[in-house]
């Protein structure tokens, strides 16, 4: 019986292809969308978390300034006095390194590039993830002295040497002549498409004497031992606390922010997102259900005779209400079979303009189409009911 209703089902369908067609529309475009929200969501996440992950769930950020801070007064900077205090008496640290950055221009021989121009130690290697490409690291003497080195990165050294590695080589950072003494692995564009290779990396000492020219440290990186983000989190606080003569219950002059609190909100932003856009683009599934509704009622109406003449000859109740059913039931499985479909090709565009990965969710997209068959046993009930519940003598004489 089911084949039958099912042959019947792609008659009536053939019959009118372009009203079939603009019926499953609602359906195709709601599984469409849905599909191509949560991919594109999948994607988005999947790269926020990776390039996090990147840098260490271990890192920590020790800033000046609090947003919870009621003073109007500017908040007191660190020093490097701060640094070799985090460094000396609390335990669990991995490395920590003083951090400054301004904007400079990189020249050599005719080739110019704005870069950025980063102070730092070398514990800025393990505690912002980097790994040298060619040459080496500072030595001890040229970050206690300040000596004119730097370490480029990836795009710089393509502008200003091309496919040449740098070795023993000079450019200029602004108006200061420097020996390039390494190169970095490349890292690529950071989360807001900002350029991580664009960079000069300088000793600390040569940042502070020579390029923002003041003593002030900007930024405390902190790279914790595995399983002691918390106690160092929480160790640092007391700390700064202690230094700068806070009380428990004052006002905090400074901050400290761990990368897997930053990690876990972006993840839960990026899923609440996904699921309001997915909310929405759901609403046109149940449009869709109740165009599918609208026409297989006249649907019911045109073939009244129709119906008439097959309970006459012998036809149940149960058998035409199959028969309708099902063609409400094929008409929202072939557009959710487009919709999918579609979806799945607008989402890979999506993402690849996005340079995010494709991640697929099959449960989703199952759900999805389930979705739609559950739309067409929904709002095609009614009109197959009706259809089933006619009196033959009376559809017989409908005209």
């Amino acid at each position: 019986m089911l084949l039958e209703a099912f042959r019947l089902a792609l008659h009536s369908m053939s019959r009118n292809m372009m009203r079939s067609f603009l019926t499953m529309l609602g359906i195709v475009i709601g599984v469409g969308a849905v599909i191509a929200m949560v991919t594109v969501g999948n994607g988005t996440r999947q790269r926020v978390t990776g390039e996090i992950s990147k840098l260490g769930t271990n890192l920590l950020f020790v800033s000046p300034g609090n947003p919870e801070r009621r003073s109007t007064l500017a908040p007191r900077t660190f020093d490097v006095r701060d640094v070799d205090a985090i460094r000396d008496q609390i335990p669990g640290i991995a490395a920590v390194a003083p951090f400054g950055q301004v904007s400079g221009t990189a020249i050599r021989e005719g080739n110019s590039r704005t870069v950025s121009v980063i102070g730092s130690t070398n514990d800025f290697f393990t505690t912002m993830n980097w790994q040298l490409a060619s040459g080496r690291n500072f030595l001890e003497s040229e970050e206690r002295s300040g000596r004119s080195v730097c370490i480029i990165g990836g795009t710089v050294q393509k502008v200003l040497f091309g496919d040449t590695i740098p070795d023993g080589d000079r450019i200029r950072v602004n108006r200061i002549s420097c020996e390039v003494i390494g190169t970095l692995v490349s890292k690529g564009k950071a989360i807001d498409g900002q350029d991580q290779d664009n960079m000069v990396l300088i000793p600390f000492r040569m940042f502070q004497r020579r390029i923002a020219g003041s003593t002030d440290v900007s930024l405390i990186t902190v790279s914790a031992k595995d399983g002691a983000t918390g106690p160092v989190k929480t160790a640092l606080e007391d700390l700064f606390k202690e230094r700068r003569k806070i009380r428990e219950t004052g006002d905090r002059d400074f901050e400290v922010t761990d990368l897997s609190q930053i990690l876990g909100i972006v993840s839960m932003t990026t899923v609440i997102l996904t699921g309001l856009l997915s909310s929405i683009a759901a609403v046109s599934l149940l449009v869709g259900g109740i165009g599918i509704m609208n026409i297989m009622l006249v649907s019911v109406t045109e073939r009244t005779r129709e119906i008439g003449v097959r309970l006459a000859i012998g036809a149940t109740e149960r058998q035409v209400l199959t028969q309708f059913l099902v063609e409400a039931i094929v008409l929202c499985l072939i557009g959710g079979l487009i919709g999918m479909i579609i979806g799945l090709v607008l989402a890979y565009t999506a993402v690849s303009l996005m340079s995010v990965p494709f991640v697929v969710d099959p449960s989703i997209v199952l759900i999805a189409f389930g979705f739609s068959a559950l739309i067409g046993v929904i709002f095609g009930y009614f009109p197959a009911r009706r259809a089933a519940r006619m009196n033959p003598i009376d559809a017989l004489r409908y005209e």
